[in-house]
């Protein structure tokens, strides 16, 4: 009976979301950019690109608010080929159910994990994300910084997390393949 109900809430959203438009009669654009407020977004934040179709869709109904205990983890150093995994703990600040749509790190070597049901409001969740550090290294250090992009019902749309640090290698050791 609860998962109907959190069922039908998902739907009554999804067709408030296909039948609204904005006030002047136009409907939204999927590279409509808003302002970041601080508590949704890192101080190291990029804007993301532009380009149409590029961006998850972002879920429909009403926005929310997350706040998250750290945006930036620094792993500090490690060998080439560990892999390093963190749990970034979040918080939905606002009144409305909390809906991650996506999560996608910023190359192939940074692994999001992210709950897919919805978040209740004050309610506290995690996302795991796993850097595999993996042809990564140099002798002497290399440093590393991933970003992920969580896409979620909140305003601005993307919220930023960094894992970072660095990466050694063994002097003389074979090139990563």
């Amino acid at each position: 009976m609860k998962n109907f109900k959190v069922f039908s809430f998902l739907f009554v959203l999804a067709a408030f979301g296909l039948t609204s438009c904005n006030s002047d009669g136009a409907t939204a654009k999927a590279d409509d950019t808003r302002a970041v407020p601080a508590a949704a977004t890192t101080a190291d934040a990029k804007p993301q690109s532009a380009e149409i179709g590029t961006e998850p869709a972002v879920p429909a109904g009403p926005l929310t608010t997350l706040e998250f205990a750290e945006a930036t983890f620094d792993f500090g150093e490690v060998m080439e080929g560990e892999k390093v995994n963190h749990s970034y703990e979040f918080t939905n600040t606002g009144s409305e159910p909390l809906i991650i749509s996506n999560a996608k790190g910023s190359c192939g070597c940074t692994v999001p994990n992210w709950p897919r049901n919805p978040i209740a409001p004050g309610e506290t969740a995690s996302i795991d994300v796993a850097f595999d550090s993996k042809g990564k290294g140099k002798v002497g250090g290399n440093l590393q910084s991933k970003r992920v992009t969580i896409t979620a019902n909140t305003d601005p749309a993307n919220t930023y997390l960094t894992i970072k640090g660095k990466v050694n290698k063994e002097e003389g050791a074979a090139p990563a393949q």
